[in-house]
């Protein structure tokens, strides 16, 4: 069987002071406060499995989340703030189809004349427009609503 990793949690005075802050203000998400709790109990022992079994106990979680939260704390060099808050993606889960070009055509588009028997355009015939154009991803009337909506453009 493999030997368990080990993750040290040693904290500053500072920092203790702010995860106490954290942990008795309650005006912090659940998550933050659950992970400050850990980190304040894991503060100063050696990070081994049996002294996790008995955080875990103690604060009432998993056991993997005491070590997800010790392996955090020692990723992020010491930094407990960085432990306890929430990560921030660096890209989108999924890329926006609507870029500056898709937009500009878009809007460029709405400002055309509208089809002949037409007196001005509506987000559907839009739609119609835009599935023919091959160059344009093909968008729904709500999110060309949305485009024209976020650059205060009005179909008049």
């Amino acid at each position: 069987m493999p030997e368990a990793k080990v993750f040290p949690v040693a904290l500053t005075g500072a920092e203790r002071d702010r995860l106490t802050r954290v942990v008795s203000a309650g005006a912090h998400p659940a998550r933050m406060i659950m992970r400050a709790r850990v980190l304040l109990a894991l503060d100063g022992n050696d990070g081994s499995p049996a002294e996790r079994v008995l955080v875990a106990r103690q604060i009432g979680v998993s056991e993997t989340t005491v070590r997800s939260v010790a392996e955090r704390f020692v990723e992020t060099g010491g930094d407990a703030e960085a432990t306890i808050t929430r990560r921030r993606r660096a890209t989108p889960p999924v890329p926006s189809v609507i870029t500056g070009e898709v937009e500009a055509r878009l809007i460029a588009l709405a400002c055309s004349t509208p089809p002949p028997g037409r007196a001005r355009w509506s987000l559907r015939l839009l739609e119609e427009r835009v599935a023919l154009i091959e160059e344009l991803p093909d968008l729904d009337h709500s999110t060309i609503g949305r485009v024209l909506k976020k650059r205060n453009f009005v179909l008049i």
